[in-house]
Order: C-alpha cells, then structure tokens, then sequence
C-alpha cells in the first residue's frame, strides 16, 4: 500500500503563475464564454444558445403544436441534462419568455398554466406545461435534411445545431436583449409581415439601401402596442444599429362615471406593467408633483386586455394631467437600440441592412443545402427503382441466379455481373418482397421513375440557378408570413403626437377655468356643460340624436338648478358635468350624463329644465298639470334643494321656464287639444311657500300636457294626437305643426280654443310643444323624427309619422 506523497513531490507540483496573467486569462475566457455562449443571439436565426437549446430539444422529443402539453420542468431537465448545464433557473426563465405573448412578437412556445405577467413572475416549473407554437415549426424545420451544421455538445456525447433553419427573421420578430461583458444587445421586435416585405425587395434588389427598406419596415412593432413618438431615433438605429426612441401609453379621456371623467389606458410601453404605473402614480400624488387625480384603478384581464382607468378631480383639465402623467411616470418610456449579435462567430453592431442581409445569406444557404439534400435523396431513391425495373422485367432469371446460388453474397456478386446492377441495386433485390413482383408494382414504378426524373431536373435547376434559389426562398418568406402574420399592432408617430404635443404642454391649464358656460339638458335626460358660453351652432338638415329641451348661461366652476316636476328646485355644481364642445351641433348630446345618476330623484320625479342659480337669475313661471300657473321670484336658498311651489295632492308641474321680463305670452296646451296664451303680465309673482292662481279652465278628465312661453315671433305650435289606451310609447299618432298666430289669446282662467282635431281612433292629445321655429323631434331612444310641414289650419288634423314622439324643441338655440 503507497504511503502518503513526500514533500518533495508536493514541492515539484507547485507552478509559479503570475497573478496579473492568470486573472488576465481567466477574465478573458470568462467572458468568451458569457458573449458567446449565453448573452448574445446568433444573427442568423436570433437565438441565443439556451433558447436555440430548448427549441431543438422540444423538437427532438416531439412536443409539437399538434401534440399535448407536457411539464415544463420535464423539458427543462432534457435541456438541462443533454445541452445545457448551467442550472435549471436560466431555462426556465428563457422558456417562460419565449412563451410570454407580451415579450414576443411572435411567440414560439405554447404555454400552459401560470407564465407569469408584467409585475409577477411565473408559476414553478413543476405547475406549468409547455409545447412548441406554431411558429418555432417554422424555426426548426429542415433540421433532419441537412440545413446546418452540427456540433458536439459539452460533454461530446450529443450533438446540437450551431443555428437553426429558421424560416422567419427572428431577430427582427421578436428581438432579444442580453447584457455580457464589456457589451449588450437590445433589439425591439418588428411586425414579420413588414419584415417579409422588406427581405422580398432586398431579395430582387440586392443593392437597395437603408432608406428604401425603410418604406417597408417604418420602425418597431410592439407585442404591447402603444405609440412610438419621434422616428428621427429609429432611423438613425436603422443605419448605424444605436438609437433610441419613445414609446406612449395608448390612452383616451372617456366618462368613467357620470360626475367624472378619467383617462383610460388600454396600451403601455413596451415590457412596463401596470402595477409599477400605479405606484409611480401614488408617489407622484404624495409628493405633490401631480395633481387632479382621484383614484387609480387597474380593470386589466385576460377578457378584455389591458384597462388602467385614472378617475381625474372635477375641475382639472385630463389632458393636461395625461402630460403630466407622460412626463412622471412611465405612461411614456424610452427604448435603447443597440443591436449587436453574432456574425460569423464575432460580436457586430448591425443596422437594418445588416439584420436583413446576414439573415438572408444564412437563408438561402439553408435552402441550397435542403435542395442537395433532397437531390441526394431523389438520386439514390431513382437508382434504386430503376434496379427494381431491371429485375422486373427479368424477373425469371433473377429468380433462377437467386435459386441457384448457395448464399446472399454469391447471389448478389451474380446479380451484378448478369444485369450491370450496383452493390446498392444489387442488395435492394434481394431485400425485395415477392408482392412487389406483380404487374402493377411494375406501372408503380415506372410512375415513380417519371416523377423522380422530373422531380431531379426541378431540384437540379434550383441548385444550378442562383435566381431560382432566390425566388424559392421568397415564395417561402411569403407562406410564412401569411401563415403567422398579423396587423401592425404600434402607432408610428412622426412628432410628438397624444393627447397634447409636448410644444402646447406648456401653455395648456392644469385646472379648469371659471369661464362662462352654458349648461344643457336634452329630451333623453342627459346633462352637459359647454366648454363657453358661446352660442350653439346651427344645425342644418335632419338631427341626428335627441333634441336640446332646455339650457341657461353659468360658469365652468359655478352652480346651477334643476327644476322637477315635484315642484322643487335641486342644486348642482357646473363642474360635475360632463363637457362638450359650443360648436356642437344642437341635437347632438349623446357625451352627457343621465341626470339620474347624478341626482337623487323620487320614483315618479322628472326634470323639466335647469336654471342658473347667480345673482342675476330672474323669475320662474311653473304651470301644472291641474291648470295652476305662477311666478316665482327667486329665492336661493343654501340648500340641496327646496320646493318653489306648493302642490295639491297628485298635481304636478308640467313646464318650467325663465322670465326675463313682463312680455311674452305664457301658453297651456291641454289633454284635450285646447290651447290659452295670456300675457305674462297678468300673472303676479308670488313667493316660494305660494300655490299659483288658476292658469287654464280644464273640461272633465283633462289635463294641461304643456306649459311654457311663447317667443315674441316666429313660434310654432306641435301637437302629437293618440288613442288613451294604448300603452306608454307604443302610439305613434298623429303630429300636426301650426303657427302660433294662427291661436288668438284669452284671458287668464278660460277655455283656450281647439288646437288639432282628432281623427278615428284618438281622444287624447299625447304631447304637445310652442317654440321658435324651426322645430325638431326625437323619440324615446333619441333618434331623430321628421315632423311634418306646416299646417295653417287652426284646428286641422294630424298626420301619421313613423315612430312616437317623446320630446319637441326647437332647431337653434341662441
């Protein structure tokens, strides 16, 4: 047994290294290995050596797209075990993002369960299961026809592809980012259909520059979508292979309630997740450096994608503070090009033309070494048919040489000399079954002769012709793209863009000014604000949506009232409403919000029309559906709301309107079909706690359907006729248009005279309106309904129209 080593062995195995020199060494081979080996993607097919391990190793055990999904932690430990042993953790994790449909453009692993999202990692290997796409098909296809070259793996008892076939340009695609040492690479992925164009045109037009490509591939297209703001960067990653570029938030101001509006957010910047916006947020609010915001909510799910809803203070302006949000959080995100990858072994910096060449050079090498594979394989196929048409043929004295000879290998030298066969030709025969022996085995093979002969000649041609390889290799770009292609998804911007450009940023107001308004109601119960007190426009020919029933003149930050058909005023605040445009075409309203959600309302309450509530408001008239009329002066109280009438039980207020002055005509028009006018004048203003005095004389049954004033010229009178029995909304009835001169005035209290005849069928008058001249109407939905011409008999009958009537008003408003 050898005893212990002397020291002078121990001595004699020391070696002297100095310390600069090994560290030297060491580093260098250290980050040989990190460059090559880990960080950096191969420029051909835009893999890096641990993603291109996991593809081929899927593909090599079968999990396919058109096979069931397996566990991931089984594939991983294949990878792991056969090509790649550097731990599990770094295939997982590169696993998890060829799967992650947010990080690839064009994912190439399927996966199942649990990949994690924007802010959260993965489940455990153990929880997930993956199989390849559709797409990593297309990376791996050709591997078993000789494509590329294969290498030994570490431990030289497996082999693995140096790249792989790659039918698409995967750098491109999905791009790839990797830090080694002393460089990195970051490349956005690209839309492949843009891609395909471009490498076609590179393919026919082999000395086209940057610039002409660039009309193909305008710039990057996000798996997240969003905005790219400024291509000036993009160009210059385009030529030299560094720049930068924006990427905005897609988001839109919307009415995420009825008292607010908020800035929806349904697209984020490249690889930003919504968790990490809402924190921004929060500490920006906390620290004081963004204002006008109420409250953050991420809706985002697998249903309906990504929706970050940030409800925005009444009173702030979203777009400014959508400006703010651009400028302090990460709604707007910068993204680095720096696109280096190995060429031929060698870390490059490459521009567009670059990316596009060496992809297209790796493959129509791809494509020539498929076709020699398959020439190989037709030649050696067409040799060995034309052996078996031989024997056929003589089949009688193959039969008697095979009988005669004492073994396989006298048989098959005797074959060879009697027929000219080959060693190959030779031993098919004699592997061959009888069944072949027959006559339509005979016809099979001259067939198969044919087609390989023609076959050969085709593959021949494209192996000896650089043009045919070339349009091959389009024909096949074109199929991949139209078999995985998909519409630009990221908005390319030339400036600035959004909501509002960086340039008036500055100059646009963060809270919402005091600025006069006007406050809107329309016939469908919607409340808005205008963004001035302008005059709303004209609106020429057919309305479109429900019709303006009243208004009044406020401020942006001022009160205004609500007058109900209970007899009461409620308070509101202007700045609660939702704002639209004074240009706005009068009918068109459908950006409101209903007033019933802004406002508490009884069971049986409807609002008739809104006031102002400043110390220039002026007097109100109310009259009732019993015929009681009155003016009120205003009396503004400090209160939510209170009663401007009292009320006898089941009366209730029909028409509401301002008083400027004592002129004008106050008008009724009753149930049935009774219209009174009397002037203003003749009524006496009364206080808030006052009944009114009697207005109109109503007939048994009857009762007033409207009350309001008449302007001084000009006025028309609507009435809608129908039956009394038939349900709510269901009658479309009669309308009859009438000018309002037509009707002499009568003293307060009376009768009033006949305003439209009924016709076979109608008791009732269903609605009626006095206003300005032009009129228009709408039905319950909203929609538009053509009213009839002018009719100048007093007490003329309707005419039919197509759908009820819910509300009349008039065409302008002033």
């Amino acid at each position: 047994m050898a005893g212990p080593p002397a020291d002078d062995d121990l001595i004699e195995r020391i070696v002297d290294i100095d310390i600069s020199d090994e560290m030297e060494t060491s580093y260098l081979e250290y980050a040989y290995s990190v460059i090559y080996s880990r960080a950096l993607p191969d420029a051909r097919d835009g893999l890096k050596p641990v993603q291109r391990r996991i593809l081929y190793t899927m593909d090599d055990m079968g999990i396919r797209p058109d096979r069931p999904h397996v566990k991931s932690a089984r594939v991983v430990g294949q990878v792991m075990g056969l090509l790649h042993p550097h731990g599990d953790a770094a295939i997982y994790d590169a696993l998890v993002r060829l799967a992650q449909p947010w990080a690839q453009r064009l994912p190439v692993v399927d996966g199942h369960g649990n990949f994690g999202s924007l802010d959260a990692g993965p489940a455990a290997m153990r929880y997930t299961e993956c199989r390849m796409a559709t797409a990593a098909s297309a990376m791996t296809a050709g591997l078993a026809e000789d494509t590329v070259d294969f290498r030994p793996n570490y431990d030289g008892k497996e082999t693995e592809p140096v790249v792989l076939p790659a039918a698409f340009p995967n750098l491109l695609v999905n791009g790839t980012t990797g830090i080694a040492v002393g460089m990195a690479t970051n490349i956005p992925p690209h839309n492949l259909i843009e891609c395909v164009q471009a490498l076609k045109h590179l393919i026919a037009h082999p000395d086209a520059d940057t610039e002409q490509l660039m009309r193909f591939v305008p710039g990057p297209d996000l798996p997240t979508g969003g905005k790219i703001v400024g291509l000036d960067g993009v160009r210059d990653a385009y030529l030299t292979g560094r720049g930068s570029f924006r990427i905005r938030a897609t988001a839109r101001i919307e009415q995420v309630h009825a008292r607010r509006k908020g800035i929806v957010v349904t697209e984020l910047p490249y690889m930003v997740g919504p968790e990490r916006v809402i924190e921004q947020i929060k500490t920006a609010v906390q620290s004081k450096k963004l204002t006008g915001i109420a409250d953050v909510k991420d809706l985002t799910d697998l249903a309906n994608g990504t929706r970050l809803v940030i409800e925005i203070k009444n009173g702030f302006n979203p777009d400014a503070v959508l400006e703010q949000l651009y400028k302090l959080t990460r709604l707007e995100d910068s993204f680095g090009i720096n696109a280096v990858a190995l060429v031929e072994g060698q870390p490059r910096t490459l521009g567009l033309r670059e990316l596009l060449t060496v992809y297209l050079e790796h493959r129509l090498e791809v494509t020539l070494r498929r076709t020699r594979f398959r020439l190989g394989k037709a030649a050696d196929r067409l040799h060995l048919v034309e052996g078996l048409l031989i024997a056929i043929l003589d089949i009688d004295d193959v039969i008697a040489i095979i009988r005669g000879s004492d073994d396989a290998a006298t048989a098959k030298a005797k074959l060879i000399e009697a027929f000219e066969l080959s060693d190959v030709q030779a031993t098919y025969i004699l592997d061959m079954q009888l069944r072949r022996l027959t006559k339509f085995s005979r016809i099979e093979l001259e067939s198969e002769r044919d087609e390989l002969r023609k076959r050969i000649e085709e593959l021949q041609a494209i192996v000896d012709d650089p043009a045919l390889l070339r349009k091959l290799v389009s024909k096949e770009l074109d199929e991949v793209a139209r078999t995985h292609g998909t519409p630009r998804r990221t908005v390319l911007l030339a400036s600035g863009g959004g909501a509002v450009s960086a340039a008036k940023a500055s100059a646009t107001p963060l809270e919402i000014a005091d600025d006069p308004c006007r406050v809107l109601l329309s016939s469908a119960g919607l409340l808005a604000r205008t963004d001035s007190a302008e005059p709303l426009a004209a609106v020429g020919g057919r309305a479109t949506h429900d019709v303006i029933v009243s208004m009044c003149t406020t401020t942006a930050r001022g009160e205004f009232g609500l007058i109900t058909s209970l007899g009461r005023v409620i308070r509101g605040q202007t700045i609660d409403l939702p704002s639209v445009p004074s240009t706005a075409q009068a009918p068109n309203l459908q950006g409101g919000s209903p007033a019933s959600e802004l406002f508490a309302l009884e069971a049986d309450e409807r609002i008739l029309g809104v006031t102002g509530l400043g110390d220039d408001t002026v007097g109100w008239a109310l009259g009732t559906e019993r015929g009681v009329v009155k003016r009120v002066n205003p009396d503004i109280l400090g209160k939510d709301s209170w009663e401007i009438i009292r009320l006898d039980d089941k009366d209730r207020l029909v028409g509401a309107v301002e008083l400027r002055d004592d002129t004008g005509e106050l008008v009724f028009v009753t149930s049935d079909a009774q219209l009174l006018h009397f002037a203003v004048a003749g009524v006496r203003p009364q206080g808030r706690s006052g009944g009114g005095m009697a207005g109109v004389k109503l007939a048994a049954g009857a009762r007033a359907v409207f009350f309001g004033v008449s302007p001084a010229s000009d006025a028309v009178v609507v009435s809608v006729a129908g039956s009394s029995t038939a349900l709510p909304g269901t009658d479309a009835g009669s309308v009859k248009v009438t000018p309002f001169e037509e009707y002499p005035g009568k003293g307060r209290g009376t009768g009033g005279v006949r305003c439209q005849r009924f016709l076979r069928g109608e008791d009732v008058l269903q609605l009626a309106w006095v206003g300005p001249s032009p009129a228009v109407a709408a039905a319950a939905s909203g929609a538009a309904v053509d009213l009839p011409p002018i009719d100048p008999r007093r007490d003329g009958s309707g005419v039919s129209v197509g759908q009820p009537i819910a509300a009349v008003s008039t065409r302008t408003h002033r």
